[in-house]
């Protein structure tokens, strides 16, 4: 039987080559001195800014999606504003250098997609709270302390002394604020902070070698589409020629774009305005069904808000009709397998919603999803089989590099052997946290599947915003065994459910799309990778250092309690619900859940099998990949409109219709994005909250 293919339907109509028009000096123009200067100050400034726009003021996040908010604005500030005048004074001076070039901007841009996001929403900062919040909420009737004080070692969380005991008022003090004449104990933080930041920055590296290993399978072998990357290359276009003239490039003199762009800030700038001005109209991008769904069996599909994104009409415009189609089907899918199960005499009570899914989903579900992410990984790693091998030769000195090697942000040698002591360093450091060898190896190789899992649903899918929605050690524990004398059990479920929650949970903000298409753009474009590996670096300590700063400063400054509700006390708890859960013995059915995990895993194999021999098959698995997370739960309308315009564009107008109509699209998500920064400003101006325009 001929095995199923990943490349059978890839039009990719957003990735042309740009090796052909990229100059020939793009590698010593992309990393220069005032580039890297920019850089790292913008690193800063994101480091210092984002927690406080989305922890203290909650308002719409400059980070936390993979076409990051600030990433644009920066781009944008680039594009129209600093190079054209660059340019003219170039132009007056006959200084051709004084601008900068299209391979800088984008350098810059490159960077951007991470300072943007480690320090804010979806970062992996969210330690901070989670090592806190189990002992602050504790009570005598929930008995948190007795878990957390006993289990977790004092390195671990500053919450907890080296005398064994707990220290209340630096965690008090943390959630409810310092009062007068208390100042911030640096000192008991130090020690949690180092560890704590030492594991952290071992993920970033391990996700960054695993990213160079995946480059040329993912971006060359499988020309996958990396629909995100399509607005930083337009809004560039032509920049080299145009900004030696002063001018902007040619994607803002188009017409159409700026209809696109026009409809997104009408919407926006009228929804702003009623939000500071309520006898302003709202135009309505939300609706809420759940009402229309009160009575058995629709109440089993649980909520269902209708909301609309002109940002992420505008993308899902971009994508193959396969993959946008997919998305949003394969999410109403879930919801009928719901009702289906209802009215097969399966009551609610018999359909149990599992600790680790939060809800949004019955337990079936949820393990077809998860059943999807292993088959789908394992078959991205068959169909790359012969690129894995030749890094191993390489790695073991078997074989001598090719010349494409030399291009790579990291020799495959260095790759290969610094994910493999990356990865060794966080499982021993997991399980001197008192996790446990087996439980540890099992935590980071789920870690590694889900992270594989949501870059290849942005590098094909092109979503902005991806994640799982569950704490790793939830189903390790319905699927292996949790309770007493079980492998997850009292004595390593606590730190389990803690380093589960802190970088596992709420991965939206997590590094590795960042890498991969940092490096496809790179590579593209012939800009220098190893300095610009070295120059990520080195943004990405500045601003998880400084974000982590901030983010302990703002809750003895303003109390945790008043910090953005989810991230520092609804989510953070979580961990405590899994440890008292788990310890007590969970009502599980392995041999069921196994059962379920297979039938999604069946499900992505069919699937792909479909798609290697029908060309008319129209079903994705990635689909399946985010049938569960709140991502769906907001996107899926925006999804289904950018496809069905997409599909009824092309069926009636044609190919050249399509094509003519991408720029007003991409106005359109640049037009919201521009009015997300707009009212970021003016928030932070006014001291507005709750202000958010984007699902991030």
């Amino acid at each position: 039987m001929k095995q199923p293919s990943l490349q059978s339907e890839f039009p990719a109509p957003v990735a042309p080559k740009l090796e052909a028009d990229a100059p020939q000096n793009a590698g010593t123009r992309g990393v220069t001195r005032r580039v890297v200067i920019l850089s790292l100050v913008l690193a800063a400034l994101f480091g210092y800014c984002s927690p406080i726009i989305d922890y203290k003021f909650s308002n719409t996040f400059l980070g936390a999606a993979h076409l990051p908010a600030g990433a644009v604005a920066v781009l944008l500030a680039l594009v129209l504003v600093v190079n054209p005048l660059l340019g003219f004074l170039a132009s007056r001076a006959k200084q051709s250098w004084l601008a900068f070039s299209r391979n800088e901007v984008l350098t810059v841009y490159i960077t951007c997609l991470f300072s943007a996001l480690v320090p804010g929403r979806g970062g992996e900062n969210f330690f901070i709270p989670n090592i806190l919040a189990p002992f602050y909420f504790a009570t005598p009737e929930n008995k948190w302390l007795t878990y957390f004080v006993t289990n977790v070692t004092w390195w671990f969380t500053p919450a907890r002394a080296p005398s064994g005991e707990y220290n209340r008022p630096l965690v008090e003090s943390w959630y409810t604020g310092l009062r007068a004449g208390e100042s911030i104990p640096w000192g008991l933080w130090l020690v949690p902070l180092v560890a704590w930041s030492a594991l952290i920055l071992a993920v970033y590296a391990m996700l960054g070698c695993l990213a160079v290993m995946l480059r040329a399978q993912w971006a060359e072998r499988e020309a996958l589409a990396f629909p995100l990357l399509r607005l930083p290359l337009e809004m560039t276009e032509d920049m080299d020629e145009d900004a030696s003239r002063g001018r902007v490039t040619g994607f803002f003199r188009n017409s159409i774009m700026w209809v696109g762009f026009g409809i997104a800030v009408f919407i926006e700038m009228l929804n702003g305005l009623n939000f500071y001005f309520p006898e302003v109209p709202l135009f309505p991008l939300s609706i809420p069904a759940g009402p229309l769904f009160s009575e058995p069996p629709w109440n089993q599909i649980g909520g269902m808000d209708l909301r609309v994104y002109p940002a992420i009409v505008g993308i899902s415009y971009l994508l193959t009709s396969e993959v946008s189609f997919s998305l949003w089907f394969l999410y109403l899918f879930t919801k009928v397998q719901m009702i289906i199960a209802y009215v097969s005499g399966f009551p609610p009570n018999a359909m149990p919603t599992p600790l680790w899914t939060r809800g949004w989903a019955k337990g079936f579900i949820g393990y077809q999803q998860i059943g999807a992410y292993f088959a789908y990984v394992a078959l991205l790693l068959w169909l790359g089989r012969r690129h894995w091998a030749h890094i191993f030769r390489r790695a073991i000195g078997k074989e001598k590099a090719t010349p494409a090697e030399a291009g790579e942000a990291l020799s495959y040698p260095a790759a290969f052997w610094g994910f493999a002591g990356t990865l060794t360093f966080v499982i021993l450091w997991t399980a001197a946290a008192g996790v446990g060898l087996p439980v540890s190896i099992l935590l980071w190789a789920s870690y590694l599947v889900v992270a594989m899992g949501l870059t290849r649903i942005v590098a094909e899918g092109g979503l902005m915003f991806v994640h799982t929605g569950w704490l790793t050690v939830g189903p390790l524990a319905f699927l292996f065994g949790g309770g007493p004398d079980k492998l997850i059990n009292s004595a390593n479920i606590a730190p389990a459910s803690m380093i589960s929650g802190s970088l596992m949970f709420e991965m939206r903000g997590f590094l590795m799309p960042s890498f991969v298409q940092g490096m496809k753009l790179a590579h593209d474009r012939k800009i220098a990778m190893r300095p610009l590996m070295a120059l990520i670096a080195a943004v990405i300590v500045v601003s998880f250092f400084i974000s982590i700063v901030m983010i302990v400063r703002l809750g003895y400054d303003n109390g945790g309690l008043q910090l953005q509700k989810w991230w520092a006390s609804a989510a953070t708890p979580q961990s405590a619900v899994h440890t008292v859960a788990i310890t007590k013995g969970l009502d599980e059915n392995l041999f069921a859940n196994w059962g379920w995990v297979s039938v999604g895993a069946f499900m992505t194999w069919g699937m792909m099998a479909a798609r290697s021999r029908f060309l008319w098959f129209p079903l994705h698995p990635i689909g399946l990949l985010m049938c569960v997370p709140f991502a769906m739960y907001t996107m899926w309308v925006s999804i289904m409109i950018g496809w069905l315009a997409k599909t009824m564009i092309s069926r009636y107008g044609g190919t050249d219709t399509y094509r003519k109509l991408v720029p007003g699209f991409l106005g359109l998500a640049l037009g919201d994005i521009v009015m997300v920064v707009f009212w970021v400003i003016i928030d932070a101006w006014q001291g507005r909250t709750n202000h958010s325009l984007l699902p991030f």
